[in-house]
């Protein structure tokens, strides 16, 4: 291959716009590609996933790289827990918990269980854009660039029916949904298990933290572990659509916990340089700090939380507002946590 074809994670895609990707494809050693083998994880609790398992149940007979389909039933219902089972397979397994033991445990439970060498891991709440043989294949021609590897996320293009969940929508579509050349800008910044494809060997060294029960931020503590290991991140242009919106509250609710568990994190790691790296809000935190201004955002949250949220909580919905809240709230749980002396362990 000449110097044109060499690639690097951070200009990846600026150089593979000029080079046939099936070409790369080719240039693989076949015979340890073939043996090369992908387990699907998919950890749920209570959300119907039979549509989307269907789907990919399709492509493991096309796709021969593509071996199982691992389900994480992580403490559902007994109706939902029924309706997982009725998808096992000699390929598809369910992988299944009594009780919620949280999305870090479920998903190394699931990882351990699993026989391929590369597991790709999605969220349940998930829709394929096209076929799911295009999806799998798609993921391919990376394997030999990256050992960890992000798809994307997306969006629909119109907002939801219902007003209740234009918070979401409106945050996702604007923030979180970003082309591939952009988050290879700062491919540790914001990263996601939502779909992401990991080589077996990786996780096996960095798994997700158990100790994290709570909602949020795993995956961040996660892409930081990824980052002071050295190991890179090449993001790709192989996005799913995420259709389990939450309600406005909902959302508001899960970004609370989200943010408490980030400021928890923030005392626990030893290197608050790189882990403040991997999260924007921490930048802004550090400079917020620097000036003196933390302690005035958190009386200004605990002042004016309630009409910030019930402005969140309407048709007028405003992303800078949303960011604002956030900043200020994380003020607040910082000015807690502080007090409380906890040493780093990570």
């Amino acid at each position: 291959m000449n110097d044109n074809c060499k690639i690097s994670h951070s200009n990846f895609f600026a150089k593979v716009c000029q080079t046939n990707i099936k070409k790369i494809y080719c240039t693989f050693d076949r015979i340890t590609f073939e043996k090369m083998k992908i387990s699907l994880l998919i950890p749920v609790l209570d959300y119907d996933i039979i549509a989307l398992v269907h789907s990919m149940k399709d492509a493991m007979g096309k796709v021969p790289e593509f071996c199982e389909i691992l389900i994480g039933d992580d403490g559902s219902s007994p109706e939902y827990g029924e309706k997982y089972k009725s998808l096992e397979t000699e390929n598809v397994r369910v992988i299944s918990s009594e009780k919620n033991i949280g999305r870090a445990s479920i998903r190394n439970r699931l990882a351990l269980e699993a026989r391929g060498d590369f597991l790709l891991f999605i969220d349940a709440d998930v829709m394929l854009p096209g076929t799911a043989e295009a999806y799998i294949l798609n993921w391919l021609p990376y394997i030999k660039l990256s050992r960890v590897i992000c798809g994307g996320t997306l969006y629909h293009q119109s907002a939801p029916g219902d007003p209740d969940k234009l918070l979401r929508w409106k945050y996702g579509r604007l923030r979180e949904q970003k082309k591939a050349v952009e988050r290879n800008k700062h491919p540790h910044s914001g990263f996601s298990t939502f779909n992401v494809l990991i080589d077996r060997s990786v996780f096996s060294k960095i798994r997700f933290n158990e100790e994290l029960k709570q909602y949020g931020h795993e995956d961040t503590l996660l892409g930081y572990q990824l980052k002071k290991a050295g190991i890179g991140i090449l993001h790709i242009d192989n996005g799913l659509i995420h259709e389990g919106l939450e309600s406005n509250r909902d959302f508001l609710n899960k970004t609370k916990l989200g943010i408490e568990n980030l400021s928890k994190l923030y005392d626990k790691v030893t290197d608050k340089r790189a882990f403040s790296d991997t999260v924007l809000i921490l930048k802004f935190y550090d400079k917020l700090k620097y000036f003196g201004l933390t302690r005035i955002l958190a009386a200004i949250f605990i002042r004016y939380r309630e009409r910030m949220e019930i402005r969140l909580d309407s048709s007028d919905i405003s992303l800078l507002l949303f960011g604002f809240y956030k900043m200020s709230m994380f003020c607040t749980y910082r000015e807690i946590h502080r007090r409380k002396n906890i040493l780093p362990v990570f």
